[in-house]
């Protein structure tokens, strides 16, 4: 799992999507520039292959309203279709609380700070926290 550093560090400047390591996978990447283009924060990056056979890599970010997270996922949607690729789904659009894109290879969560701490998606998917509760 990668995580971008934390904006609430004075001492680490907010990560853009060159900071993220690299996705051969195009698709990702331009999922990472739409978000960095609209002023995503803390952008996460988690290659679940290992995990699950739903998805390759899960994106996770996070908007400061509801506007700018809906704002957010139209312009993933937007640029991945516009690179020739085909958006599957939508979903979160009307409350805008936490809206998932859906792009096959990969899935785009971007939620407000609330939704995400509540959910801990991060943390759902981080395995090597589990294996090291498992040894425990």
């Amino acid at each position: 799992m990668t995580k971008t550093p934390q904006p609430t560090d004075p001492q680490v400047p907010e990560a853009t999507a060159a900071d993220l390591p690299a996705s051969t996978d195009p698709v990702v990447q331009l999922a990472l520039t739409a978000l960095e283009e609209l002023k995503a924060k803390d952008t996460t990056l988690l290659d679940v292959r290992g995990l699950t056979s739903m998805t390759d890599a899960m994106v996770i970010s996070t908007g400061t309203s509801n506007r700018h997270v809906k704002a957010l996922a139209q312009a993933v949607a937007e640029k991945c279709k516009h690179g020739g690729f085909r958006v599957l789904g939508v979903e979160g659009l009307d409350e805008s609380e936490w809206v998932l894109v859906d792009l096959g290879d990969a899935v785009i969560h971007v939620m407000q700070a609330q939704a995400r701490a509540f959910y801990q998606l991060e943390k759902l998917w981080d395995m090597r926290e589990a294996r090291t509760a498992e040894r425990s």
